[in-house]
């Protein structure tokens, strides 16, 4: 049985800290990708506002991606 007030392993760190890392790579890729389908999109004026709003949001996905905090506040 493991002792509660144990700290975590060295392992349990790099994985967590690497699965934090994942999801902010993955989160930048998405980003790009709705960037690019909205600017593919507002080619077209028939759909030029939702790939405004498309692009907008894949901005908002690669900024909050770089900048997001990867560790939680102790």
């Amino acid at each position: 049985m493991p002792i509660a007030n144990s700290p975590p392993s060295p392992l349990r760190h790099v994985l967590a800290m690497v699965g934090h890392f994942l999801g902010h790579v993955v989160a930048v890729v998405l980003g790009f990708v709705l960037i690019i389908v909205g600017l593919a999109m507002g080619v077209t004026m028939v759909l030029l506002p939702a790939g405004v709003v498309i692009g907008l949001l894949g901005v908002a996905l690669v900024v909050g991606g770089v900048f997001a905090r990867i560790t939680p506040p102790a």
